[in-house]
């Protein structure tokens, strides 16, 4: 029994935090839009927020401004190899003489992603990619943002715990300034998200695999 309970892929309510609410606590998906096709693809779980791989992202039904949310999400089928590709510090796709990509061979198990304030673009992304999750992707990859924002917006270093152990994550959004870390490393700091709502939805999004949420919860700021 012990060890089942030091098991990092075991299920792990902790109560909510200090001045935190209660967005999922393994009790009861109340605070989330389960009607139609989402209801279908997400369910709790022995506890746990599970997404079946198969469709739909899923919506909280309150709308936010500024928040510290904390989450803990984990991969929870077996990896296969796939061929991702190198991005660099400077949020550049890194590329060899010929300017031909650069891939590395890594285990993949699914992709998902957080949106703040129902705004798709500035999605922290949860994936198996060499650059780590927290990356937000069509900020990094939009022709339009200047390289500081670029670089602002690609993790400092890649954080993810082993696929199929637990991870722990924070996001900060004050204003337009995203934080995110990732199992107590912080990999986006302050990173500007131009044109991102002032107000919205917290979303998980469906890309492909499945993936398992627990212990979600949120501190609305005041400023």
């Amino acid at each position: 029994a012990e060890a089942s309970r030091s098991d990092s892929r075991q299920p792990r309510p902790v109560g909510a935090p200090s001045n935190f609410r209660a967005l999922f606590d393994g009790r009861d998906l109340a605070e989330w839009k389960t009607e139609g096709g989402a209801g279908k693809h997400w369910s709790m779980r022995n506890g746990v927020l599970e997404h079946d791989g198969v469709a739909d992202d899923l919506w909280s039904r309150r709308v936010f401004e500024n928040f510290i949310l904390r989450l803990e999400w984990r991969w929870p089928d077996m990896p296969r190899w796939e061929n991702f590709p190198l991005i660099d510090q400077a949020g550049n796709e890194v590329t060899n003489a010929a300017g031909q990509a650069v891939t590395e061979r890594v285990l993949d198990a699914g992709d998902s992603g957080v949106f703040p304030r129902g705004f798709r673009k500035a999605q922290a992304n949860l994936f198996c990619y060499p650059v780590g999750s927290g990356e937000v992707w069509e900020y990094r990859t939009d022709p339009k943002m200047p390289p500081q924002i670029k670089k602002a917006v690609t993790p400092a270093s890649n954080a993810d715990r082993p696929i199929g152990d637990w991870n722990e994550m924070e996001i900060t959004l004050r204003g337009d300034r995203m934080s995110v870390g990732l199992n107590g490393v912080k990999v986006i700091s302050e990173a500007q998200l131009p044109g991102i709502p002032e107000r919205g939805a917290i979303g998980f999004q469906h890309e492909h695999g499945r993936i398992q949420c627990r212990n979600i919860y949120i501190r609305e700021l005041s400023e």
